[in-house]
Parts: C-alpha cells; structure tokens; sequence
C-alpha cells in the first residue's frame, strides 16, 4: 500500500524550506545562508525525533494520546539545566559551550532513561506501570526543578526559562554533527525494522504467536525512542507533545498504520510544522513569542480535540 499523493505534503515542504533559505537578506549572503541552512539541519534532526520516538512509543503502548514525554524525559533535562545553573550559576550553562551543554544535557537524560530501563527489566513491570513510573518521576523532577528556580537569581532564571522552550537558534554545528549520526543511524534501523514494528502493533498475544520476542522487542525500541527523544530534547529543547500531533495526523493522512508510510510521513509533517512556526515566529510575530510556544499551542489544542472526539481509545 502506497500514499498516492505525498506532493501534498513535499510540494508545501520544499516552498517554506525555500523561503526559510532565502527569504530577506540571506538572498546572497553566505554568512546568513549557512546558519540559516544550520538551523534547517536542526529542524530535520529534531522532526525525525520527535516523529519516529512518537510513533514507536505509541506503537508499543497501543495508545494514540501519548508521547515519549510522559516518561519525563523533558523533566530530567529540566532538572539537570536546573542544578547546572544552581551550581555554577548562569555560566554552568553558558560556558561550556552550546555543544558542551548539549552532550552534558545528552548524557543527563540518557542515565535517567538507563536506570527506567534497569528498572523496568528487574522489578518485571508491565508496560502500563512503567508509564505510570514515568509519569510519576517527571512530576518529582518536574518539582525539583522549581524548587531550584527559587535561588537563582534574575539572570540565571532568564537563562533557565529559555531553555525551557525549544529554539533552533541556539544549536551550533558542532553539536549538530554530534546529533546526526546516531539520528540517521536510528532512522536507517528502524526503517528496515518496520515489518517488525507492524507486527508488534497486533499487540502482545497476536505478537508472540507469529514469533516475535515480544518483550526483548518491547525494551529495544522503548530504548531506542529514549535515545531519540534525548537527543531532540537536548539539542533544541523540550517539544512537549508535538510528536501526538504528528503521529496522528500522519496516520489519518495515510489512511494506514503500516510503519512503512507512518514514520517518513511523520516526519516530513514535523519538519512542516516546525518550518511553519519558525516562518511565523521571523516574520509575523517579530520574535515575540517562540518555535516551543506556538508548537505547544497548536498540539495542545489538537490534543484536547483528540480526547474530546473519542472519549477512550484513540
């Protein structure tokens, strides 16, 4: 099964990439077009994150209303941002570097999501306590991240609340090319693994029957969407439930959830939406507001939306 017309979706794609390229003074000055064309890199990086983690995240718990941000792996980076900052001030994270704080943020969250998986492989928990574990670890970090915003002075919490919001003006090369092997190593996989993420979405039992290794399936990919939204989050910041938005629109487009159409599907509308906010942000709202506000905004609403329509299962 094919989706007749992906130029619906390449065709708006291209135009915004284009204008976000050349649009104002970057129109024959290498100097804005290279970091114009940095920050395009970031935007493509962060949609296949965000587009695939989602899909496989949703692909293993059977729900169509979560992302990998329920297991509070946002909260983790928030909170080591935090205690940079309440350590060493608003240089803890200046300093370094923006590719310095993106690998100490990387590795932060990474350890956070080793000792979930640990956990989940020693206490034998089902899927739904592991979410719940997450949930519930995401709102005490969540805390413990406010309460260390209490003793920063004016300038570090100007510092701690931009980094709440994703940005891709702040991603430099160096932590750019830190973040593309292992995304495009992570998309290659999983798009040659799709058979197999088609069968795990029949659930456990249909799984197991057609001789999947249902659990050993189940902590690889969970891993696998952890690193992915690690790695987005640590590089432009958090995205909230962006990927619910994305995923969503992605199989209703398609009119399947054939892996094989769902993941590129995703992530080209990821990498639209984000092209979208950031026109928006340059040039209608004059940077009075950001990518993460409008992004949250509009999946936000959307999510709303999704629980309204189908009271349950979506």
């Amino acid at each position: 099964m094919r989706w007749r017309y992906p130029w619906l979706i390449l065709l708006p794609l291209l135009l915004l990439a284009a204008l976000f390229l050349l649009q104002g003074p970057a129109w024959g000055n290498g100097y804005l077009l290279s970091r114009r064309l940095w920050r395009l890199g970031a935007m493509l990086l962060a949609a296949l994150c965000v587009a695939l983690s989602s899909i496989v995240f949703q692909t293993l718990s059977g729900n169509r209303v979560l992302s990998p941000a329920v297991m509070g792996y946002e909260a983790a980076y928030g909170l080591g941002q935090a205690l940079m900052v309440l350590v060493g001030g608003a240089l803890g994270v200046v300093q370094p570097g923006m590719a310095g704080g993106f690998l100490l943020s990387l590795g932060w969250v990474l350890g956070y999501a080793w000792l979930l998986q640990r956990w989940l492989g020693r206490a034998s928990l089902r899927l739904e306590q592991y979410l719940l574990l997450g949930l519930v670890l995401g709102m005490v970090m969540d805390t413990f991240a406010q309460f260390a915003r209490f003793g920063a002075s004016p300038g570090e919490f100007a510092v701690l609340q931009g980094l709440t919001y994703s940005s891709f003006n702040r991603v430099t090369p160096q932590a750019l090319l830190y973040a593309a092997a292992p995304v495009a190593l992570a998309a290659l996989w999983l798009y040659r693994r799709r058979a197999e993420l088609d069968v795990l979405l029949l659930g456990r039992e249909q799984a197991t029957a057609l001789g999947v290794d249902y659990l050993r399936c189940q902590r690889r990919y969970l891993a696998l969407a952890a690193v992915l939204a690690a790695i987005c989050t640590s590089l432009v910041g958090p995205t909230a439930f962006m990927g619910v938005l994305v995923a969503n629109l992605a199989y209703a487009i398609a009119g399947s959830s054939r892996h094989t159409l769902t993941m590129p599907l995703g992530s080209a509308l990821a990498l639209l939406l984000f092209l979208l906010a950031q026109w928006l942000v340059e040039h209608v709202f004059n940077y009075r507001t950001t990518v993460g506000i409008l992004v949250n905004l509009l999946c936000g609403v959307y999510l709303l939306a999704l629980l309204l329509r189908r009271k349950g299962f979506a």
